[in-house]
């Protein structure tokens, strides 16, 4: 089953296609690589899956995430109606009193039909007695208020960075994003913000919730570190540490968040043959905790020692698709690699 997925994924930059029309099916517990030359659209790919960037078209799934909500027409209008509607809302509101005894109260009469028409003339004629400003704060102010929350509805729900990792998705960057100066455990405790209940009042208050959680989390944050090897280094400033530490501790904030997939981009970049070792190791340790990870890397010997599969981008275009054997015997992936006359022109 599917835990991942793209359909037709494109993603434009003006006039440059960095990922075109590119679909993938990454199933669950398993390992996954992309791989392709530099400027294959990797790394963009990622970005899209993760929120950062919005696809051009296409879709991506996570289980039951659709991701590709996009600023629209539809969406403008909606909005729009929105905002109008408020400020009907709250225009009866400031004026409700005075439009009932004007309408209601005035022309009401037990066991007669009521006169609608004279009910409607007496709306404009109360509106025309009204000074400007008092007709038009109201409106003002509920437009405003409708539209503002319609969109922050759909800022909610859109895809993003942060509604992608409540959906448990995770991920690591090329170069090394920790917080220099704060010790290893604190940077592991920054990436459980998503998994955490307590609120402002709770923290100021120092409530017994807010203390449970924290000892918790840093129960967990510990965990993290032995997971990764770095329990030695828990309040080392993470700036101090070892490049190779540096990733895996990146590599254990993202799992803070308990994530079902884990996107890691070039974590063996930079790294020695030991190291690199360490983290083929390191990844399967993962993928034993039921987490799927898919990866982006450079190093075939890290590539094909791990992946149960393997996807191949070239110039944007998913050019292989298989497992390890299959990928390299492929001659498409040949050619984008070593290339030929007139591929490398």
């Amino acid at each position: 089953m599917a835990i991942l997925s793209t359909d037709a994924l494109t993603l434009k930059f003006g006039g440059l296609t960095a990922v075109n029309g590119v679909s993938l099916a990454v199933h669950r517990g398993e390992i996954f690589s992309i791989i392709g030359p530099n400027g294959a659209g990797k790394t963009s790919l990622f970005n899209a899956v993760s929120g950062v960037y919005t696809p051009t078209s296409g879709a991506i799934l996570i289980e039951d995430m659709n991701s590709c909500r996009r600023i629209s027409a539809a969406l403008i209008f909606g909005l729009m109606a929105s905002g109008l509607l408020t400020a009907f809302g709250f225009l009866l509101i400031f004026h409700i009193a005075a439009l009932w005894h004007a309408v209601i109260t005035a022309r009401f009469v037990f066991r007669q039909s009521f006169d609608w028409l004279g009910a409607l003339e007496a709306i404009g004629h109360y509106a025309r007695e009204q000074p400007l400003q008092t007709l038009i704060f109201p409106m003002l102010l509920g437009a405003t208020t409708g539209t503002l929350g319609a969109l922050s509805v759909w800022r909610g729900s859109r895809r993003s960075p942060e509604v992608c990792a409540s959906f448990g998705l995770s991920r690591t960057f090329q170069n090394v994003r920790l917080f220099p100066q704060l010790s290893a455990t604190e940077n592991i405790l920054i990436g459980m913000h998503r998994r955490l209940s307590s609120n402002f009042w709770s923290s100021l208050l120092h409530l017994p919730g807010m203390k449970r959680q924290e000892k918790t989390s840093k129960a967990k944050a510990h965990e993290l570190l032995a997971f990764v090897e770095l329990e030695e280094s828990a309040e080392r400033a993470a700036g101090s540490l070892p490049y190779g530490y540096q990733r895996r501790l990146e590599i254990a904030r993202a799992l803070a968040s308990d994530p079902k997939v884990l996107l890691l981009d070039e974590p063996a970049a930079g790294m020695n043959p030991t190291e690199s070792v360490q983290l083929m190791q390191l990844i399967t340790r993962i993928k034993e905790r039921g987490i799927t990870v898919v990866l982006i890397e450079h190093d075939m010997k890290v590539v094909m020692g791990i992946s149960d599969r393997i996807a191949v981008l070239d110039y944007g275009n998913l050019i292989a698709e298989g497992t390890p054997a299959e990928v390299r015997c492929n001659p498409l992936v040949i050619e984008a690699y070593l290339g030929t006359g007139a591929h490398s022109e």
